[in-house]
């Protein structure tokens, strides 16, 4: 049963049409593993065994009739803790929401039901989202399946260290800055932010609400191209999701890139990266050649300014939207407060954790009277230069490609006391949010202490199905994908 656990969704959703395994016995499996893993790993904050084995029951009764099952139906999948999901808890891995159980779904949950897709538990994260490195989850540190005594990338190392793990052959992740292809990266697998807006963010606990986009997790290109369609759409329910038609990106995964135009980002190629990442992107940089691509350096002259504006835009809309988690209507509640300030000030000092508080203070900080035009309408004007850097790169070629980030997977513990350090860690992702492009890592080798390495790969807004088109051209060169580290 182990071995079907290795396989990649789609494998897992042929062998239950084909009626080798069922749903049921595909999600207990599933369960099975988590339970035997988990503790060395740390990637599930809580188990949805009940709500996961009723909807892979459904796919087996609707196959047993002999109707058609939905894209993916029966194949388990991680959650992110900060996706709502009725009756289970959500936490976004925080104190203030520890015992919060979510009264409604998310959009992206109800496609995901919609589709009798099981959902097995909630991944474990850096708290609100906030960190590179899910070393901030107010509960447990996740642990990179590759090696445990290194840390998974953040903020979504749980549902990372999931698929990674053979824990789930899916999982859902939400990216602010990097928080899909980060982890995707030091976990060797594959992880995709779509187009803002693509992909709905109701029932997602907002971070940055004009950053934040939810994407998915998966073992190859082929899985999370099939996990995007299903979660894609329109939804009245978010005013920045996009009223276009939904496409089907696994029909467009065997297109020829013979001529494509393929732009590698300068800044990120030649400073700062490690040998063993600069010998993996020009690995990749030969394989597109022999695949007939074109080859071309790309200046991004305003991206040495992205981590700035970053963390200005990011942190303004952090302190914005955490102002709601008050202690007054639901979370954490401090007890025998003298009155309403003392409530609100006790209710927050104990619910959230240091990181959160240091970016709610320099958010709050850079929208202040007097700083907001020096601050956060500056960031603004930078991050419409960003957004342009792209748009004149893509008059000249079809995607750029970098590293994912200019290092491997560093050891628990080594960047927690330098916060600057930490945030550097994003340098390679946060401009795809600037600038709400789509954006890939796909596993594109591994330095000398056989630790992933990811290849990033950016497109223009909407051309999610070139994105994939051209990570799946690379990665059926490779055998990168499908190895699973087994715990």
């Amino acid at each position: 049963m182990e071995s079907i656990l290795t396989k990649s969704a789609v494998e897992q959703s042929k062998a239950i049409l084909n009626k080798e395994i069922t749903a049921e016995e595909l999600t207990a499996a599933s369960i099975k593993r988590i339970k035997e893993t988990d503790e060395k790993i740390g990637a599930f904050n809580s188990l949805t065994e009940e709500t996961a084995m009723e909807t892979a029951k459904k796919a087996d009764e609707k196959l047993a009739k002999g109707e058609t099952l939905p894209l993916l139906a029966g194949v388990p999948l991680a959650l992110k803790d900060n996706m709502n999901l009725t009756g289970s808890k959500t936490t976004a891995s925080s104190k203030i929401l520890e015992n919060f159980v979510s009264p409604y779904n998310a959009t992206v949950t109800e496609k995901l039901l919609n589709n009798l897709i099981p959902i097995v538990g909630k991944a474990n994260l850096d708290e609100f989202a906030m960190g590179s490195s899910n070393e901030n989850s107010a509960f447990k540190k996740v642990h990179n399946p590759w090696n445990l005594n290194k840390v998974p990338g953040g903020s979504s190392g749980g549902s990372a260290a999931a698929v990674a793990s053979g824990q789930t052959a899916l999982s859902l992740g939400s990216d602010t800055g990097g928080s899909i292809r980060l982890p995707a990266s030091f976990c060797g697998i594959v992880g995709m932010k779509p187009t803002y807006g693509r992909v709905s963010r109701y029932g997602l606990i907002a971070f940055a609400s004009s950053l934040d986009q939810i994407g998915p997790f998966a073992r190859t290109v082929e899985d999370a191209a099939a996990l995007l369609e299903v979660i894609s759409g329109y939804d009245y329910h978010d005013s920045t999701s996009l009223n276009l038609p939904v496409e089907k990106y696994t029909e467009s995964l065997n297109n020829d890139i013979k001529g494509l135009k393929i732009g590698v980002i300068k800044e990120l190629y030649d400073e700062g990266i490690s040998p063993d990442v600069l010998k993996a992107v020009n690995n990749a940089i030969e394989t597109y050649k022999s695949l007939g691509a074109e080859i071309k350096m790309i200046s991004l002259k305003n991206l040495k300014y992205s981590i700035g504006v970053y963390y200005i835009l990011a942190t303004a809309e952090c302190s914005s939207n955490l102002a709601r988690f008050d202690g007054v209507r639901y979370g954490h509640r401090s007890q025998n407060p003298k009155n309403l300030m003392e409530l609100y000030c006790k209710s927050r000092a104990e619910g959230f954790g240091p990181e959160v508080k240091r970016r709610i203070m320099l958010g709050t900080y850079a929208l202040s009277s007097g700083y907001y035009d020096a601050y956060y309408k500056k960031a603004q004007q930078m991050r419409k230069l960003v957004y342009n850097d792209f748009l004149e790169a893509f008059k000249e070629v079809d995607v750029l490609i970098s590293p994912t980030c200019p290092n491997t997977a560093f050891d628990i513990g080594s960047k927690t006391e330098d916060p600057l350090e930490m945030y550097l860690t994003d340098i390679g992702t946060i401009t795809a949010n600037l600038a709400g492009i789509p954006g890939i890592s796909i596993p594109a080798g591994y330095d000398s202490d056989n630790m992933p390495v990811g290849l990033q790969i950016l497109a223009p807004q909407l051309q999610e199905a070139r994105l994939l088109n051209v990570a799946h051209q690379f990665e059926k060169q490779h055998d990168y994908a499908n190895k699973i580290p087994m715990i």
